[in-house]
């Protein structure tokens, strides 16, 4: 994402997503900006872009509750959305951006019509319900930057989706399209997981009356086992290097050549800006091997 809005001149935002509070450890944020800032990589708007401190609220998800209210009642007033009871799983899962290796089953809008409110929906079931979206049948079409033509019926494959465990309280997939379109983002760049929402997002952007960023899913680093890198896979994180020693300059280098670019040894987020293009982008998803972390530890 950092060197696609480099070399096309735009103008980068640092946004913190921590809605999902029971995965977010304290002090998690400032690791990972130290980490990015560590590496090379800079933004214009954002935590620590040199305003005041006070502006940083304004990227951070969980400051930004007003808001997202606004943004809820705008669909509601539209009729878009009904509260649902249907299972507790459902609201844990709203709090996280999905991904393929997490088996999603299509909603098929049981309480659609079923409550008049929240408050007969709590009533009636003796829960607190979670609010989705009215989905309508139809694909879904979007060229991807780097796969291509990209179609989807989120109705037949999800169904009404989760918009909210409560108004000020967003599912990913509205908070998320609500900053886009807040912030003015124009691309976005992001693993291929996250290719399933991109429909539901763009369904948000044409339903609030915005068009949609362009997008650009790349492959993901995965461990041996084909999943997204965890603890199971080692010690594969960016602060572990900096703690063996390894060069910032190293690692970004060797992650460019696994990525496809033309980097002949060690260099800098900004030096490789030039050698950029989405033409040049693998394909193929990185496997974190024993081989390819010796190839990071080379520099110690």
């Amino acid at each position: 994402a950092w060197l696609s809005a480099r070399a096309q001149g735009g103008k980068i935002i640092m946004r913190v997503e921590d809605l999902d509070s029971p995965r977010v450890k304290p002090g998690v944020t400032e690791k990972m900006l130290d980490d990015l800032e560590w590496l090379g990589f800079d933004w214009d708007e954002g935590p620590r872009a040199g305003r005041p401190a006070e502006s940083d609220k304004h990227y951070i998800q969980t400051q930004r509750r007003d808001y997202y209210l606004q943004i809820f009642e705008q669909l509601r007033q539209k009729d878009l959305l009904y509260p649902c009871v249907c299972t507790r799983g459902d609201i844990a899962a709203a709090q996280s951006a999905p991904h393929e290796d997490e088996h999603e089953l299509r909603y098929p809008g049981l309480c659609r019509g079923r409550f008049a409110s929240a408050a007969e929906a709590l009533e009636r079931s003796g829960r607190a319900p979670v609010w989705r979206l009215k989905v309508a049948p139809g694909e879904i079409c979007f060229d991807d930057l780097l796969f291509g033509r990209q179609c989807a019926d989120v109705f037949k494959q999800v169904g009404d989706f989760i918009i909210a465990k409560a108004p000020d309280n967003p599912a990913y997939q509205l908070a998320v399209g609500a900053d886009d379109i807040a912030m003015g983002v124009t691309e976005v760049v992001r693993g291929d997981d996250l290719v399933p929402s991109t429909a539901r997002q763009i369904l948000l952007y044409q339903l609030l009356g915005h068009a949609p960023p362009r997008h650009g899913h790349v492959p993901l680093v995965i461990g041996p086992d084909g999943k997204r890198l965890a603890k199971r896979h080692g010690e594969s994180k960016v602060a572990v290097f900096r703690q063996k020693g390894i060069p910032a300059r190293h690692l970004i280098g060797v992650l460019a050549r696994w990525s496809g670019l033309d980097c002949p040894g060690d260099a800098s987020p900004c030096e490789l800006v030039p050698l950029w293009s989405w033409q040049k982008v693998s394909r193929e998803r990185i496997v974190i091997t024993p081989e390819r972390l010796r190839e990071i530890e080379l520099a110690k």
